[in-house]
């Protein structure tokens, strides 16, 4: 099997980024046209010329941040909230780079107008190439090789409907090394779910290598804790050092900065709608506006969260702490609309303020549970190496649904691979959740139903 045919390469997503700006541009033209009967004064076209290089850049590196170029697990309607969020964020950049630049003559009325004819000429457009991507690159079909509750799980995570390109063919049960050599010709990935035993993981990496087929391995403790290794020399021995779980103190600094003016910006744009909520809250239901309670944060010190309250007054009296669930009776018809786009959570940019918390980072837990979890997990300590957050990377690429385990490899993983860029990636893509029903789903409405019975029989190698 050719594995390099037909593969979406690196000068095919250049062409596309390229592509899309033009399109982009074009939209911003058409909207002077409009604006102007197309007779569009040269004061104003000139302005835009002028400004139109580093609006683009703005575009492609806020696009870059928001995985606009991403085609895998996408469905079209990810596609069209990523165009819509993007151009209303590009719409912002364009009012503060014209400003800036002193480029006055670029009316506000043709960045109303260019983000509406722009969200309507890319979507068309990136549709268009997001079907051309699912026709025209390879289907990746997989061995999911580990013990049977670890390729169970995998499978339901690839058993999504926003999954369009990897497909479990195989899965491999026993003899581990033996049976995928029966399968390795036909099938793209090897992914190894399990620790498996020293002499099997050698033996199938040796195997992988040598017929050039990609390896994927889960987010164990393991894994994790050879990512972003230093390589020390010694003579004529080169020995890898492990980078810990801990972000170096330089870049902590420059995280905070970030936190502190975020959270400034934050607090200015979503004032009225605090205003607004504070007020809903006040007046449907007994009791204080916001609601406190005692969080883990950064050294698993306690503070004070802060959130607009979402539920009775009385939600725990009788139950003690318990996790949020779907159609929570608990929840006030008030809380319901402010839990779904998140507003609940904005009196937390005061906790950042305060330095109990970071923009991004893992979600804070109670100290019931990570007492619970720590003596459940021993790596659990760990996501109290950094500050909790507001928002994190398990928020961002897993679901409401998964359970702590599966955050924390989602946490470990961030702190391993923390950059300032990665923060505001995250924070970017926060906003494209918000939208998107799966990441807030209660714990009992997991969609998964993936069954190890439910697989052909043919393709399971025990």
């Amino acid at each position: 099997m050719n594995n390099n045919k037909d593969e979406w390469s690196a000068a095919k997503r250049i062409l596309i980024i390229l592509m899309d700006v033009l399109v982009f541009n074009c939209s911003i033209y058409l909207a002077f046209l409009v604006k102007f009967d197309a007779e569009v004064p040269l004061r104003n076209f000139q302005t835009f010329e002028n400004s139109a290089f580093i609006i683009s850049i703005f575009f492609i590196l806020l696009n870059i941040l928001l995985g606009t170029y991403v085609f895998y697990n996408r469905i079209i309607t990810d596609i069209v909230y990523v165009t819509v969020i993007g151009q209303f964020l590009v719409s912002l950049g364009i009012m503060i780079i014209t400003f800036v630049g002193r480029w006055f003559a670029f009316p506000r009325t043709v960045i109303a107008l260019s983000f509406v004819i722009s969200v309507l000429l890319l979507s068309a457009y990136r549709i268009i190439v997001y079907k051309l991507y699912l026709k025209l690159s390879n289907n990746k079909r997989l061995a999911v090789v580990g013990f049977e509750e670890d390729v169970v799980a995998a499978m339901n995570n690839f058993d999504s409907r926003k999954n369009n390109k990897h497909k479990v063919a195989a899965v491999v049960v026993g003899h581990y090394f033996e049976n995928l050599q029966l399968i390795i010709d036909d099938i793209d990935i090897v992914y190894v779910a399990s620790k498996l035993p020293e002499i099997d993981k050698i033996n199938i990496y040796q195997l992988t290598i040598q017929k050039e087929k990609k390896l994927f391995l889960n987010t164990t403790f393991e894994n994790l804790i050879t990512m972003n290794a230093n390589i020390m020399n010694f003579e004529d021995e080169s020995i890898i050092e492990s980078s810990g779980f801990r972000i170096p103190s330089e870049e902590a600094l420059f995280k905070r900065l970030f936190d502190i003016i975020i959270s400034l910006i934050l607090l200015i744009i979503t004032a009225p709608f605090m205003i607004i909520t504070a007020f809903f809250i006040k007046v449907t239901s007994p009791g204080p506006v916001i609601y406190k309670q005692v969080r883990i944060t950064k050294d698993q010190k306690e503070f004070s969260i802060y959130k607009f309250r979402s539920m009775t007054v009385s939600a725990e009296a009788s139950s003690g702490p318990v996790l949020a669930k779907s159609n929570d009776s608990r929840v006030t018809p008030i809380g319901q609309i402010i839990r779904t786009v998140r507003i609940d959570e904005l009196p937390q940019l005061f906790n950042v303020l305060r330095g109990d918390m970071s923009i991004i980072g893992p979600r804070p837990e109670r100290p019931y549970f990570v007492d619970q979890f720590n003596k459940e997990n021993p790596y659990y300590y760990l996501r109290h190496n950094v500050r909790a957050g507001i928002t994190g990377y398990a928020q961002v690429y897993g679901k409401y649904v998964s359970d702590y385990n599966s955050k924390l490899k989602f946490d470990l993983l961030y702190i391993k691979k923390y950059s300032l860029l990665l923060d505001m990636k995250i924070l970017l893509q926060t906003i494209q959740i918000l939208f998107d029903k799966v990441s807030s789903q209660g714990i009992d409405e997991a969609p998964f139903g993936t069954k190890l019975s439910n697989f052909p029989e043919e393709q399971i190698y025990r």
